[in-house]
């Protein structure tokens, strides 16, 4: 394989085809979030199918591809299908070879409306950003490779001989149920030699970040009883445990005294990290002036190579509704993050274990909704690595630095499984401030603008690989 350098004059129409490609970029960004694609049942599903129609018309409308499809693929073990996905494909010509660019379409629900500045399915722009519901995850990283794909294509014309897949998922947030099925049943389609997962964010807004280590993920439902019925808790508090409190003990057992992970059988992973203050961590966060931070080591410590416990839903009498009555039953849905090194199955068994060996009172468990995913460790030694940091340096105009996230991309595995050969590229166009998930979720312009670029340099310098 030999990777000869693109010329500089070429560099410098690439970096100008981006720049001229950008207002129309963010026209078509500014269309997709306009579309409130959920893949959650609750939600309008006719509007996934808008979303996923929208973008295959991109897709097609580059001319670079040789087929565009939108597929659904089998759930394994269930009678459905999952939610629509886009696949493009274009063949390598001319033995160089192919990347496959990975995004999704659905996004998050936009939880309370009044926690938003402005309407979250309005794109808005302030203060150098585009606020909206999957304004940054993950519309800007389907925006990302069209657009790189529309300048690539207008620089190098009939010379782009480069093979391309392009894979936007359907439903990303809702857990990738069909994910595994899809890379089965369209394994030709989607076989490369370098695959561009745009779904993970930056240093910050000014640094890129390539992304070489990600969590896992033990995702679980627990109901806790101790009652066959409610009863008055003036009657019979004092000598009957409620579920409420049951389910505050046992919960209590899972963190110690600084809110690191007390549940044996949970690893830590050893691995420096870079310098960062409590400072930016509060500003990145929004911790308030007087909560402090959790955990033991240093902080990127804390989010990149240990697990965490969060305990992310719960349901129980609501506090409009309270009366003074035992609790019988309380559920509660506890959501883990697992450090690379250890599976996502080891860690939910060692959770499992510890909340059954510490259930106070005799209290009755049951475990329900378990979603697993395996942590992931990139191979950073491979010729699209380097080309990934260069194009990234001269992209940004800043040397990338190598993150660890402390969030988990689960169907990563399933890449590693179909694809072993694959160099797997986990990029971004999101920065701290993107609030990813929640109220006013947004994408800084800047930010977006040398993705873009980054990713269009990259795709024209592996048109100059040979194979």
């Amino acid at each position: 394989m030999t990777s000869p350098a693109l010329p500089s004059e070429s560099d410098a129409a690439v970096l100008e085809a981006v720049a001229t490609g950008i207002p129309s970029a963010l026209s078509d960004l500014g269309h997709l979030v306009r579309i409130p694609g959920m893949a959650w049942p609750a939600f309008d599903q006719t509007q996934l199918e808008r979303s996923a129609d929208a973008v295959a018309t991109l897709a097609r409308d580059t001319g670079v591809f040789d087929e565009v499809r939108v597929l659904r693929a089998a759930i394994p073990g269930t009678d459905e299908h999952g939610q629509p996905a886009v696949l493009a494909t274009r063949a390598a010509r001319n033995g160089k070879p192919t990347i496959l660019l990975y995004a999704h379409h659905d996004v998050q629900p936009p939880g309370d409306d009044a926690l938003w500045e402005t309407p979250p399915f309005e794109p808005t722009v302030r203060d150098g950003r585009l606020y909206g519901r999957g304004a940054a995850d993950d519309k800007a990283g389907i925006m990302a490779h069209i657009g790189a794909i529309r300048a690539v294509s207008s620089v190098l014309g009939a010379d782009l001989d480069l093979g391309i897949a392009m894979f936007i998922e359907g439903e990303e947030e809702y857990g990738s149920r069909s994910f595994a099925q899809f890379l089965a049943d369209n394994r030709d389609a989607l076989r490369a030699d370098a695959i561009v997962v745009a779904d993970s964010g930056n240093w910050d807004s000014v640094t890129p970040g390539l992304t070489v280590s990600l969590r896992g993920n033990a995702r679980f439902t627990m109901k806790v009883r101790t009652l066959d019925h409610a009863s008055h808790s003036g009657m019979f508090g004092g000598a009957v445990p409620d579920a409420m409190m049951a389910t505050v003990r046992l919960l209590s057992t899972l963190w110690n005294a600084d809110g690191s992970v007390a549940v044996e059988g949970m690893t830590s992973r050893e691995a420096e990290t870079p310098e960062y203050a409590e400072a930016t961590l509060r500003d990145e966060a929004g911790l308030l002036p007087g909560t402090m931070p959790i955990g033991d080591g240093t902080i990127l410590s804390r989010i990149w190579n240990k697990p965490s416990v969060t305990v992310i839903g719960i349901d129980a009498t609501s506090v409009s509704a309270a009366s003074n009555t035992l609790l019988p039953e309380v559920t509660v849905v506890i959501s883990a993050r697992v450090a690379p090194g250890q599976t996502g199955q080891e860690a939910y068994d060692a959770l499992e274990r510890h909340l059954r060996d510490h259930a106070p009172f005799g209290a009755e468990l049951s475990f329900s909704d378990v979603d697993l995913g395996n942590p992931f460790l990139v191979d950073t030694s491979g010729w699209a690595v380097s080309l990934t940091r260069d194009a990234m340096r001269d992209g940004y105009g800043v040397a990338p630095v190598d993150l660890g996230v402390g969030g988990s991309i689960p169907f990563i595995a399933d890449l590693v499984r179909e694809f072993p050969d694959a160099q797997i590229l986990v990029t971004g166009v999101e920065d701290p401030h993107s609030r990813a998930h929640s109220p006013n979720e947004s994408l800084h312009l800047d930010t977006f603008r040398h993705a873009v670029a980054t990713e269009a340099l990259l795709l024209a310098r592996m048109n100059a690989v040979e194979l």
